[in-house]
């Protein structure tokens, strides 16, 4: 079931909110939990087996962790093989596979294997409560349905962000649920709603009409065009997924962390990687960097736990060429920018063009990184990359379409929009105390329910794009 559909909008979220607010405290989290298996297994039940397996394994070895504390340490390590073997054969079995067949030139065939949608969310999050236990930061789990809420809660199950069990382990026992609340997670949810209706599909359109044809069949500024639009889109509808999410949880009582903080304004990639996705940044913080090492141990270990960092990143996003050497291509320019020191030299004031100089460069790593991270192989996205550049030879004969056909006047407008929705210009919009503020607050997010409800009447939604993930 996605949010942005009719199903969830108008059916699953109301029933469930009437029912959650009507009932007493001590009944919703059963609530809560039967709705989330409901809404998991809505598209696809058959993957659900697999989500409860993985519970049940994480809430014995937590168990056990506690009891036999002498084996705690390889029970630990047993739990995180298990769990990660489990991620391995949905996700990347097939990618090994074809990889040894391109190597040694072999033919072993394929299985039939079709990825559960969220496995790489809710497994990273099964393992933080593993890890957080052996590490004593909380308590097992003696409730196994509490641990099913934590893994399984709707609002983050299938595109995160990802909630780390000590961030949410009160909030499971006791939460609190008012009027004010609720009316703001209501708001939170339509700005999200809105960015990946409105604006992410938008983008959508424009990138596939582009991404669609070979690299030398269109102009150089076509291929600017469909980065900018697919840089736009992967935003909106990744941002838009997590403010949705957070909405949702604060309607029921929750505090989920901050997923994005305006990461396109950065004027570095390490900043822009405190802005991205900062809860799986901060999940391999906390579980990877620091563990190896993190920065306490030199330039050059600390370079190494780096790359290592961001080559699981790659790793974790896809199984495929492409996603590995996009998240090498972001480790490469990390590693640079912590040699040449790059947070002290953002401690000190610039100038207006060393700023701009800055911003400008953060802008083409990344919007090259999503080049890579968009096409379909490494040679596409080679190709494209040189197109962009002006190093690719054109077949201008094979110029059918004008820009006018990716890059309609109305296109125009929601990508002006959705660059001012880049930076911080509406950051406050929700928080205008007064009453004339608010009024009009209220009123714009009406209309732009009306303009997202609309679109999804209008059946022109598309999956999330982490959903895959």
């Amino acid at each position: 079931m996605l949010f942005s559909s009719m199903t969830f909008v108008f059916m699953f979220l109301p029933i469930l909110l009437l029912l959650y607010l009507i009932t007493k405290k001590e009944l919703h989290n059963p609530i809560l939990l039967i709705a989330s298996i409901i809404f998991y297994a809505w598209g696809e039940p058959r993957f659900l087996a697999i989500m409860l397996i993985t519970i049940l394994i994480n809430y014995l070895a937590a168990i056990n962790i506690e009891k036999f504390k002498n084996k705690r340490k390889q029970i630990l390590i047993l739990t995180i093989i298990i769990n990660l073997g489990i991620l391995f054969y949905f996700k990347y079995l097939n990618f090994l596979l074809s990889t040894i067949n391109d190597v040694f030139h072999s033919n072993i065939n394929f299985i039939d294997i079709i990825m559960p949608i969220g496995i790489s969310f809710y497994t990273f999050q099964a393992l933080s409560y593993v890890i957080d236990v052996y590490r004593g930061e909380s308590k097992p789990q003696k409730d196994i349905y509490k641990l099913a809420l934590y893994i399984c809660l709707f609002p983050q199950l299938i595109a995160g962000p990802i909630i780390k069990y000590h961030d949410i382990e009160k909030q499971i026992d006791s939460r609190e649920v008012s009027f004010e609340r609720v009316s703001f997670g209501t708001k939170r949810f339509i700005v999200g709603l809105s960015k990946k209706v409105i604006i992410a599909n938008t983008m959508a359109a424009i990138a596939d009409k582009v991404f669609i044809q070979e690299p030398n069949t269109f102009p150089h500024i076509v291929a600017w065009l469909g980065a900018f639009a697919y840089s736009l889109q992967l935003y909106f509808d990744f941002s838009g997924y997590s403010d949705m999410a957070i909405g949702l949880g604060m309607i029921f009582g929750f505090k989920f962390m901050e997923n994005f903080n305006y990461p396109y304004i950065s004027k570095s990639i390490t900043e822009f990687w405190r802005r991205w996705h900062i809860s799986l940044s901060t999940w391999f913080k906390q579980y990877v960097y620091i563990p190896l090492g993190g920065n306490k141990k030199g330039l050059v270990k600390t370079c190494i736990n780096l790359g290592a960092v961001f080559l699981l990143t790659g790793i974790w996003h896809g199984a495929a060429w492409t996603f590995i050497v996009w998240g090498v291509f972001q480790g490469v320019f990390i590693i640079i920018e912590k040699i040449f020191n790059i947070q002290e030299f953002d401690k000190k004031p610039h100038s207006i063009k060393v700023n701009i100089l800055r911003h400008l460069y953060c802008i083409l790593v990344f919007v090259a990184g999503w080049v890579i991270f968009r096409s379909e192989n490494l040679q596409y996205a080679i190709s494209y990359l040189m197109n962009m550049f002006g190093i690719l030879d054109l077949d201008k004969e094979k110029f059918i379409y004008t820009v006018s056909y990716y890059f309609s006047k109305g296109d125009v407008i929601i990508f002006i929009f959705a660059i001012l929705c880049c930076t911080p210009l509406f950051k406050n919009m929700l928080y205008v105390k007064s009453n004339l503020g608010r009024i009009i607050v209220n009123f714009w997010l009406l209309i732009l329910f009306f303009i997202s409800a609309a679109s999804l009447v209008a059946n022109t939604c598309n999956p999330f794009i982490y959903f895959r993930f």
